[in-house]
């Protein structure tokens, strides 16, 4: 008969573990909800804040010229849109090895509860923020009785 007997080691899988590994394998792939888009692109973080009169939005858009910034207001509906260049840097000698900036376009839109204003509508850019003061086109929404004839 065939000895089935196997040596047991209760410390056999400890010898395997590397807990350094094991520890960045466990945030692999793991990404900060606010700061990228699914495809990984940056997503561009906004704040609305409303008064009676106005909507507020401030936008993060580091790094972009005031030009490549594109604003468009349709009635409620409002989109962003910045185009960030990769400029040309060669330096005397140095390769790029390695690069986590992103290029490209990143568009943001979102719906208000009311139309805007857009003749008295202003945008301003500085430090990277967007500040966009949208006043609420007056409308009346009240109520209106129908005569009957």
């Amino acid at each position: 008969m065939a000895n089935n007997l196997i040596r047991f080691n209760p410390f056999g899988d400890l010898a395997r573990f590397d807990a350094l590994r094991d520890f960045d394998d466990l945030f692999k792939g793991f990404r900060h909800a606010g700061s990228l888009a699914a495809d990984g692109a940056p997503r561009l973080n906004i704040e609305v804040s409303e008064n009676e009169q106005s909507y507020t939005v401030k936008a993060d858009v580091p790094g972009a010229k005031k030009e490549d910034v594109k604003v468009t207001v349709d009635g409620n509906t409002v989109s962003i849109r910045v185009e960030t260049r990769r400029e040309s840097q060669q330096k005397d000698g140095d390769t790029l090895l390695h690069s986590e900036r992103y290029y490209g376009v990143q568009s943001r839109s979102f719906v208000l509860a009311q139309d805007i204003d857009d003749a008295k509508a202003e945008a301003h850019y500085t430090d990277g923020v967007l500040a966009l003061t949208l006043p609420k086109k007056a409308s009346n929404s009240g109520a209106k009785v129908l005569q009957i004839s």
